[in-house]
């Protein structure tokens, strides 16, 4: 439940606009906002969590005077609300995280689903293409950027980054690994402030891989064997939220097929699956000296058996 503390610090860091409509359900004025004209490659984000919500690729003009976009990134970021103010039966678009109006739905746009999502521009944020890697959006490229070919993104947390980073560093059709900072709410957080357990943050690792070598799903399946799934905020001897079990899907496709494997899995340990799946949102990388940790310093503390990496996969796929 939003607290007044809360309402306050909204109304510290959001412009009046941004609040009027992301928190009192305002709507601004068609063709006078910053996006309903902008055709640049991109990301649009969330203005209150920094959770990425549409992306350029589905943004088209429906001559409302309002961004349009015909789907969401992930349907899960959103959620959608019957809405008969002022006598109108309307579908409300509203973020799943931060739980701010965003606009509505109609049934009157282009594509397979016939949906445009009709958004205020002040509840969004939009980080170009060209800056997405260097504010933390660099897995959501390949959604905006259809030059990157057969390269993909996934965002995993599995406990301490050293020892999943020199895991997945091993798998062939990996092309690069970064250990960083994800799912919490600090902006560029340092590995002293993750450590507090305050910023909601999970080690992370960001790795791009060739789905035409290694598919998301033998990734998927890599990352269950190589961690313990069913401990809550702890592996290994590291304890807290920012080693919990994590899955951040960047983009629908990947929540999808993370639920399935969860659902495959389904009794394999004795014990719940307690592994996070949710959205991904900014990635922060942490500084140098985490990056290939277990390289520059082959004895160091490593929570997993980096042998695994390198026997086929024994987990039965049931899907």
């Amino acid at each position: 439940m939003e607290t007044r503390d809360d309402k306050q610090e909204l109304k510290g860091r959001l412009t009046e606009l941004q609040y009027a409509v992301t928190q009192e359900c305002g709507t601004e004025p068609a063709f006078n906002n910053a996006y309903w004209d902008n055709y640049e490659a991109g990301i649009y984000a969330d203005v209150v969590s920094g959770i990425p919500l549409f992306s350029s690729a589905d943004k088209f003009d429906s001559g409302s005077g309002w961004p349009s976009f015909t789907q969401p990134i992930l349907r899960e970021s959103v959620n959608e609300v019957s809405d008969r103010s002022y006598g109108m039966a309307r579908t409300e678009v509203r973020s799943a995280l931060a739980d701010s109006h965003l606009g509505h739905v109609f049934d009157d746009g282009p594509g397979p689903e016939g949906l445009r999502y009709c958004i205020n521009s002040a509840a969004l944020t939009f980080i170009p293409l060209s800056e997405m890697e260097d504010r933390g959006y660099g897995p959501w490229i390949p959604l905006v950027d259809k030059g990157r070919g057969s390269r993909e993104t996934a965002l995993f947390a599995a406990g301490c980054f050293w020892g999943t980073e020199g895991y997945f560093r091993q798998l062939e059709g990996v092309f690069s690994t970064e250990v960083g900072y994800s799912g919490g709410t600090a902006a560029f957080p340092s590995y002293e402030e993750v450590c507090t357990g305050t910023t909601g943050h999970a080690e992370a690792i960001r790795i791009d891989f060739d789905p035409g070598v290694i598919s998301y799903r033998e990734l998927l399946l890599h990352f269950f064997r190589m961690h313990d799934p069913t401990s809550l905020n702890r592996q290994g001897g590291d304890v807290g939220t920012q080693y919990r079990s994590a899955v951040f899907a960047v983009g629908g496709n990947q929540y999808a097929e993370a639920q399935g494997v969860v659902a495959g899995l389904k009794g394999e340990y004795g014990r719940p699956i307690v592994t996070e799946i949710r959205e991904a949102g900014p990635f922060y990388p942490a500084e140098a000296y985490h990056q290939d940790y277990l390289v520059k310093n082959p004895g160091g503390y490593c929570h997993v058996d980096l042998g695994l990496a390198r026997k086929p996969l024994l987990i039965p796929d049931k899907q």
